[in-house]
């Protein structure tokens, strides 16, 4: 994977060589991963939840 970063922020990195920045990237991206899991999570629960009280609704749209 090639990331893209601006010359600006290029420059103030390499002024870091101490960082280990494919790891900083490496755990911001399972960060991101794992919030946009959670919150799928929720939206099928919510869609659960919706569908058995109102059951009517969603056997309609499942029959439609």
């Amino acid at each position: 994977m090639t990331l893209a970063i601006p010359d600006e922020m290029h420059l103030r990195m390499k002024k870091h060589s101490e960082i280990k920045w494919t790891e900083i990237a490496r755990v911001a991206f399972a960060s991101k991963l794992k919030e946009l899991e959670a919150e799928k999570k929720e939206w099928q629960k919510a869609g659960l939840r919706h569908a058995l009280e109102n059951w009517d609704e969603a056997n309609e749209l499942i029959n439609y």
